[in-house]
């Protein structure tokens, strides 16, 4: 059996030292937003035929019909289907724009889609994400305390919702700190899709999080009704070795399907993917190596504050 309580201080320092490295990121290069939260245009069109257009040449047209943009990304989404983001762009810009691609790309192109997000919409999206990510956090805790209602002892039930969050946000802020690190030798943004991985992760988290949890409160229970005396530490110990092969295996056999989609799925959604395999394998090691030695931790600390008394 694998001794995991016991090196649970290395687990702690690894996730400080991780944590404050994705905070000094984050502080330092700040957060490329996307249009979704800053405004912008985007719009998407298709080459006919089986012209061999690039990005780059898109890019040289679209700066020579409009030159005075600030700022312009183009993807591919597709077999000869583009997607470009630029600053908000007045209609005869735009015009320009898609005069001159119709011009000099061979056999035109076909308009799939034009949006345009002002900087209010920006604002209000980032209250939005606000408020989900707060929101999903609350009733993480309130679901947790609530599961986990008849394992008072040792470690009250809302301490294993604690737990959870301490974890889930660990997760959050390594995967935002490591995507803006990415985000400087990149074209990525923080956009809705982003906010959108950030969401999947809290779910897949505390998912892998709660399996080990409900090990422990099968244990603990047992260790009651059997009267094996083992200690809290023993308890969670055994009860991650348990469920170990299952979070691994889980977070491999996802991990590959993300490769794939990373590898030979489209450019328009590396970033989300990315952030996907970021925060996936954060979270595996979290829900192993820092939710559960988080009980144990504060269960001896509430010990030793009652034998001080």
């Amino acid at each position: 059996m694998k001794k995991i309580m016991q090196k649970r201080k290395i687990w702690f320092t690894l996730s400080g030292i991780l944590v404050i490295g994705a905070l000094v990121v984050v502080s330092v290069v700040g957060l490329k937003l996307g249009i979704d939260f800053t405004g912008g245009s985007l719009f998407e069109f298709s080459v006919d035929g089986e012209s061999e257009t690039t990005i780059e040449s898109v890019e040289n047209i679209i700066f020579e019909s409009v030159p005075e943009l600030t700022e312009l990304r183009v993807q591919s989404s597709g077999d000869n289907t583009f997607i470009v983001r630029t600053v908000a762009l007045e209609e005869n810009q735009y015009e320009k724009i898609t005069s001159e691609l119709n011009e000099r790309i061979e056999n035109g192109i076909v308009e799939l889609r034009f949006e345009s997000i002002g900087p209010v919409l920006g604002k209000e999206l980032k209250r939005k994400v606000v408020a989900a990510l707060i929101t999903a956090i609350i009733v993480i805790i309130l679901y947790v305390a609530w599961s986990f209602r008849k394992v008072s002892e040792p470690v009250q039930s809302w301490k294993y919702g604690i737990g959870a969050i301490v974890a889930l946000t660990h997760d959050v802020v390594i995967t935002t700190g490591v995507y803006s690190l990415v985000a400087i030798y990149t074209d990525m943004r923080i956009d809705a899709l982003f906010v959108t991985a950030l969401l999947v992760i809290l779910g897949y988290s505390v998912n892998d999080t709660i399996v080990v949890y409900d090990r422990i409160r099968e244990n603990v229970l047992k260790d009651v009704n059997e009267h094996t005396h083992e200690t809290f530490e023993e308890i969670v110990n055994k009860s991650i070795n348990e469920t170990l092969a299952r979070s691994i295996n889980t977070s491999l056999t996802t991990m590959v399907v993300l490769l794939a989609l990373f590898f030979f799925g489209g450019e328009s959604i590396h970033g989300f993917v990315l952030a996907l395999i970021i925060g996936i394998s954060i979270g595996t090691y979290s829900s192993i190596f820092l939710a559960s030695p988080l009980l144990v931790s504060w269960e001896k600390f509430s010990l030793s504050k009652k034998q001080e008394k």
